[in-house]
C-alpha cells in the first residue's frame, strides 16, 4: 500500500441539485468527501482529488489530472455514475480513465463515505 497512487474523480458537490435528496446538502457531501480523502492519506495512499463540473470543463479537467502522473487506482464517485442524466458524462470520464490510465484499477464507491473501502478492495488494506 505504501506509496500507491489514487485518483478520486467526482462531481463537485457545490454544483449538485440536492432537492430530490433533502437529507443531503453540498456541505454534508463535501465533509464526507474530505473525511474519506484524509482517511486514505492517513493509510499511506498518495491521493489526488479531482472534482469536476457537470460537463463544461469536466473532460478537460479529468484528462489533465489523468495525464499528470501514473495512478495505481482510480475511484469514480457515485454522484458521477448514479444519476441517469449523467450517463454520457460518466462514460466519457470512464473512457478517459481507460485510455490514460490503462494499468490503474478502477473502483466505485456507493456514497461519499465509503471511498476508502472501494480503494482497499483493489489496493489492499
Amino acid at each position: 500500500m505504501a506509496g500507491k497512487t489514487v485518483l478520486a474523480i467526482g462531481i463537485d458537490p457545490a454544483l449538485v441539485d440536492f432537492s430530490g435528496h433533502p437529507q443531503l446538502s453540498a456541505v454534508l457531501v463535501r465533509s464526507h468527501i474530505d473525511a474519506e480523502l484524509q482517511r486514505l492519506r492517513e493509510q499511506g495512499f498518495d491521493l489526488t482529488s479531482c472534482l469536476i463540473d457537470l460537463g463544461d470543463t469536466a473532460e478537460q479537467v479529468a484528462t489533465a489530472v489523468l495525464g499528470s502522473r501514473n495512478f495505481d487506482c482510480v475511484v469514480i464517485g457515485a454522484g458521477l455514475r448514479v444519476p441517469p442524466e449523467r450517463l454520457m458524462l460518466f462514460e466519457k470520464i470512464l473512457n478517459h480513465v481507460h485510455r490514460l490510465a490503462p494499468r490503474a484499477s478502477i473502483c466505485f464507491n456507493t456514497n461519499p463515505a465509503d471511498t476508502t473501502e472501494a480503494v482497499q478492495r483493489w489496493l489492499g488494506h
